[in-house]
């Protein structure tokens, strides 16, 4: 079969003659002629619409009708589709074409389920007297870039090569992204070195490859050579810098798109709303929010989910509560940042209050929205209520309960003086107990004075991580606190002897919207001297 019968949408192939133009036009006057299929062009925009024009479409008989039927899938297989109903419409479908494999392949690449995208693949290879082409595999390497299967998906990538499809700058980009993605970062490098022509996609991708992996520096290096930029390189960059924790870098750079006239999207503000709520930077965000607001940016529920946590995170309670009760939208997301942040800043009251109100909204709690509330109660002491929650977690809602969730629980317990209880929890999790869960043990024991439980905990700190200096530091003092010094100054010297050396203290102050980062004992800061002499004087 050529190439243009197998992009065609009409049942038979068009012969040699027929031009791209009449067979556009001979598809326009089929729909035209068919009223449920105009219908479906002209009117339908939800599944229930779809739902009964595909009823009339199979009274009528027009389903054997690969048009028909192509057009009713291509519906299914895109937002707001439904992947299930899409499968359903493909397996009525006999012998199907090109653009119909091409069309279920695609939307389950998209889908939560990728790998029945594969799966098709496979079947279409095996089953199928259709070959794939060239807008067949760039979904199938979407795919396994989603399962973050790259090995599986460097096979295909032979398979590519040897067809000669390889140089394809369609089928290249989204090979190059594949790798770079998965962390595969030298074979994307080599696919990318190799290319004579290089897009921009090919570009973003490896800056995204190269900022995932935390090789910040050659992404920058990368992003700066680029011979044209578009809002994604921006972007990318920006986002390659909040996500190795460089925010001052992103905000910085945030300036030069400005500078270059470079529009922003909704993806650069939740960057730098992220950026700032990190720096505790309030009247950088501020500013933010402000922009977000006077450019006329979407508040989607992702921005504000941002900008709601910007606010929690720079201390803004009220702001916080603001935006999150004249948002036009509220998803999950902007619930569970709003529960973390009230209690996060001692507003634990409110936190539980705010987590009663699901009942009353359309959404149910997650594992997030417990572990807020988990914390809510943590901070205030609230056992019993802790209690109560995990119970109704597990329950009623039916979620499994995270490591965080059960340190939550542990730290409840042991601060409140539950210290057995507290123990018994981790010796009966479900999962391995890591250092940071028998750390809020051994702090809780040094607030209560329980030396054996706390020698008990820190060995298993030190064992999990032996660089960790919390441990050797906490049971120094749980020493000291019951006056047994020589042992405490023993707990110091053998942090030494294994070079353990305790993480320096920062802070960072935000002046005139300028944020600056101090570290204990440290002289980085550009006017370190002046400060060292105010401090002498």
């Amino acid at each position: 079969m050529t190439s243009s019968s197998c992009c065609s949408l009409t049942t038979t192939p068009p012969s040699p003659s027929t031009s791209p133009s009449s067979s556009s036009t001979s598809i326009a006057k089929f729909i035209s002629d068919q009223p449920y299929l105009s219908m479906l062009e002209n009117r339908c925009s939800t599944m229930s619409d779809l739902q009964k024009i595909h009823a009339q479409i199979i009274k009528t008989g027009l389903v054997n009708d690969k048009v028909a039927a192509s057009r009713v899938l291509a519906f299914c297989a895109s937002p707001p589709g439904n992947m299930s109903y899409a499968l359903m419409v493909f397996r009525q479908i006999q012998d199907p074409n090109l653009f119909i494999w091409n069309t279920i392949i695609r939307g389950f690449s998209q889908s939560s389920t990728p790998q029945t995208a594969i799966s098709l693949f496979n079947e279409m290879l095996v089953s199928s007297p259709i070959e794939p082409q060239r807008l067949t595999y760039p979904s199938v390497f979407k795919a396994y870039t989603r399962l973050g299967q790259a090995y599986y998906g460097a096979q295909l990538h032979g398979r590519v090569a040897k067809l000669g499809l390889e140089t394809d700058p369609f089928v290249r980009n989204t090979i190059i992204h594949m790798y770079a993605n998965c962390g595969f970062l030298s074979e994307a490098g080599q696919l990318f070195d190799e290319s004579t022509e290089l897009d921009v996609v090919s570009w973003n991708s490896m800056i995204m490859g190269l900022s995932k992996c935390g090789e910040v520096g050659e992404a920058i290096r990368l992003f700066d050579k680029m011979p044209s930029r578009n809002s994604v390189s921006w972007n990318t960059m920006i986002g390659g810098y909040v996500r190795n924790g460089r925010f001052l870098e992103a905000l910085e750079l945030f300036g030069k798109m400005q500078e270059e006239g470079v529009k922003p999207s909704e993806f650069t503000m939740v960057s730098l709303l992220n950026a700032s709520g990190r720096l505790g930077a309030i009247r950088q965000g501020e500013w933010i929010h402000e922009y977000i607001s006077k450019n006329d940016i979407e508040l989607n529920v992702i921005v504000v989910t941002a900008v709601i946590d910007m606010y929690c995170k720079c201390g803004s309670i009220s702001k916080a509560l603001r935006v999150f009760e004249t948002a036009p939208k509220l998803g999950l997301s902007c619930w569970n940042s709003m529960i973390m942040g009230l209690a996060l800043n001692g507003c634990e009251e409110e936190a539980t209050e705010l987590f009663s109100k699901f009942d009353s909204s359309s959404l149910e709690p997650d594992g997030v929205s417990f572990l807020a509330v988990l914390v809510a109660c943590n901070h205030s002491g609230m056992v019993d209520k802790a209690k109560d929650y995990f119970s109704l977690m597990t329950k009623k809602y039916k979620i499994e309960p995270t490591i965080m969730h059960y340190s939550c629980m542990v730290d409840v317990l042991g601060q409140a003086g539950h210290l057995e209880e507290a123990e018994k929890v981790i010796l009966s999790m479900p999962v391995e107990p890591d250092a940071i869960i028998w750390g809020s043990l051994l702090s809780a024991c040094r607030k209560h004075g329980n030396i054996e439980m706390a020698q008990r905990a820190a060995e298993q700190v030190i064992e999990l991580n032996t660089s960790e200096s919390s441990a050797y530091v906490l049971m120094s003092n749980v020493y000291a606190n019951s006056s047994r010094f020589e042992e405490a100054i023993e707990q110091r010297i053998s942090m030494k002897e294994n070079s353990v050396q305790k993480e320096p203290g920062c802070s960072l102050i935000e002046v005139d919207g300028e944020v600056h980062e101090f570290i204990a004992f440290g002289k980085t800061h550009p006017r370190a001297k002046e400060i060292y002499s105010l401090l002498n004087e």
